[in-house]
């Protein structure tokens, strides 16, 4: 990796009482770069998020994005931060009670940034040519959420996620409980969103068919560590006998209970 890293991790411990969740996580992801975070369930994927997220602080360790520390940043700091960002929930978290046009807009009609908020006309007009992007017709944005199916839900959260044109995009289990089919069509829908904002991507994934194909690069966490990271065409000849059992779904190992990952 040459340059700044866009996200750079570097001993980052997280524990709740006598749970110790992340233990001191190194990562590096670079500009442009598309990393896929893979590991046993519970092991702290989605509590890592958070902490870079700056929703939940870590206890210890150091946080950047293009080199400038998050740790510890001031409210008003943080939010210019997450205008930058744009996440993808495991369960979509759409407003039931807003149409899919205003869950799709709805970070651009509260930013309080430097330009202010945008008005409900123009944010109508971007989350319509976003649904455009995710292969959703311009009738779909006036209906609500549970009139459309779970595979729907998840392109109408991806909408949302790529609406600010983030420059970091944050992908939690973007293909759960979606079939074969669908979740294929998801995962050619983050490529191609991906590479025309080209943005810097970190996801979690349980789907390894999936991981190797969002991923430039895969890092499995266990143990509150990153054990292993590499291309991701590299991952079924680690010679890591955690990754082995992991990708392999194998019930015996050095990972003592292996479940569903998430």
């Amino acid at each position: 990796m040459t340059g700044t890293p866009k996200i750079s991790l570097r001993g980052v411990t997280k524990s709740f009482g006598n749970e110790h969740v992340l233990t001191g996580v190194d990562l590096d992801v670079a500009n442009g770069e598309s990393v896929v975070l893979v590991g046993p369930s519970a092991c702290g994927k989605t509590l890592l998020f958070k902490c870079i997220l700056g929703l939940i602080p870590p206890d210890s360790g150091s946080i950047k994005i293009d080199g400038q520390e998050t740790v510890g940043l001031p409210p008003a700091d943080r939010e210019e931060l997450l205008r930058r960002t744009g996440m993808l929930f495991q369960q979509s978290a759409l407003f039931d009670s807003l149409t899919v046009w205003e869950n799709v807009a709805f970070r651009l009609m509260q930013n309080r940034g430097r330009n202010g908020a945008m008005s409900r006309r123009d944010a109508k007009q971007v989350a319509i040519q976003k649904l455009a992007d995710v292969g959703m017709d311009a009738e779909v944005a006036n209906l609500l959420p549970a009139d459309l199916s779970g595979g729907m839900q998840k392109r109408v959260g991806f909408a949302r996620a790529i609406a600010g044109d983030p420059e970091i995009i944050f992908l939690d289990e973007p293909t759960a409980g979606l079939d074969p089919i669908m979740t294929n069509i998801i995962n050619e829908l983050i490529l191609d969103g991906v590479h025309r904002l080209g943005a810097t991507v970190l996801s979690i994934t349980s789907n390894m068919d999936g991981a190797r194909k969002i991923a430039d690069r895969i890092a499995m966490l266990h143990g509150g560590k990153i054990i292993w990271t590499g291309p991701a065409d590299e991952v079924e000849e680690t010679g890591n006998p955690y990754v082995d059992q992991f990708i392999h779904s194998r019930a015996e190992g050095p990972i003592e209970t292996i479940m569903t990952p998430a």
